[in-house]
């Protein structure tokens, strides 16, 4: 079986994608010192590693023999890097090229890296095209971070022939994505706020609109991007649904009083061209976000 390496393998994303490679038969080892990872998560046919990416000795070990790399792991919270920007570079950028290198040494052929639209920072033309990553104008330390490992992948490709492909996620949402924390996604802590029987609490006017993609299609495009031999250059490729809704429509979805807290510094819309990601990948999506929030409803019975 072909051996390959979920980094972040027992979080949301990385968890998602991990189910997919089992189910289509792969030996799959996951990577995760389990800081943001749940013991439910992991795939009980995965290899479990507990080390940090930052580890890149240890990654040489673990990734010695192994075809592909998907690096999910990361500190994702725009809100917590504004906060703490030297913890979230060391993870996000040092651990990011722990992770090139290690792969690079090991002999890997081909490392899929999530990187993020928080990149594109406030855009007046929608929607956003990745040409316009060559003019990123990030608005927080985790949108310049993920930006640094794209610029990354993208010289490993070129100096050191190791094959990369960066995925610019929009907002994905979906099972097993954390409601806890002060800056958790939006969705699941409505979904929380409505179990508890609590208002939903809107950042702002509850007008900021975010383009929603369902995890599971973030997990067929990851595969479809292991193995097209149309990329592996250092491509960066959105993953977004291709349409955007406002925080108010999610608390109509979802159902419920509300309450408003003081706004942030976020961009006020992002809404994803995937047009690249159906030429390269021969990737739609196809779970959309009342499919998906409908789902959420009935797994926590609201």
């Amino acid at each position: 079986m072909l051996k390959i390496i979920v980094t972040g393998g027992a979080g949301f994303i990385g968890s998602h994608i991990v189910d997919k490679l089992v189910e289509e038969g792969y030996e799959v080892h996951i990577v995760d010192n389990m800081s943001a990872g749940k013991e439910g998560n992991i795939n009980k046919k995965a290899i479990m590693h507990r080390v940090d990416i930052r580890d890149q000795q240890k990654l040489v070990t673990i990734f010695a023999g192994a075809e592909y790399v998907f690096h999910e792991a990361a500190m994702p919270q725009v809100q917590y890097s504004i906060e703490n920007p030297i913890e979230t570079n060391d993870v996000n950028v040092n651990g990011t090229l722990a992770v090139l290198e290690a792969s690079r040494q090991a002999g890997v052929k081909r490392v899929i890296f999530a990187s993020s639209s928080a990149i594109y920072g406030n855009q007046d033309i929608m929607p956003i095209r990745e040409e316009l990553g060559s003019t990123a104008i990030p608005l927080s330390p985790y949108g310049a971070q993920k930006y640094i490992g794209e610029i990354y992948c993208k010289l490993y490709s070129e100096i050191y022939n190791l094959e990369t492909v960066c995925f610019r996620y929009f907002n994905v949402f979906g099972p097993r994505q954390s409601a806890t924390g002060s800056y958790a996604s939006v969705i699941p802590r409505f979904i929380d706020f409505k179990v508890k029987g609590e208002p939903l609490t809107v950042v702002g006017d509850g007008e900021n609109k975010r383009d929603y993609i369902h995890v599971r299609d973030v997990a067929i495009a990851n595969l479809k991007a292991m193995l097209s031999e149309k990329v592996g250059k250092g491509e960066v490729i959105n993953l977004g649904a291709g349409e955007s809704f406002s925080v108010n429509h999610i608390a109509k979805l979802i159902g419920g009083e509300t309450s408003h807290i003081a706004s942030r510094i976020e961009p006020k819309e992002t809404l994803s061209l995937i047009s690249k990601a159906r030429e390269l990948l021969d990737w739609e999506p196809t779970i959309g976000l009342l499919e998906g929030v409908r789902e959420l409803k009935e797994i926590n019975k609201i």
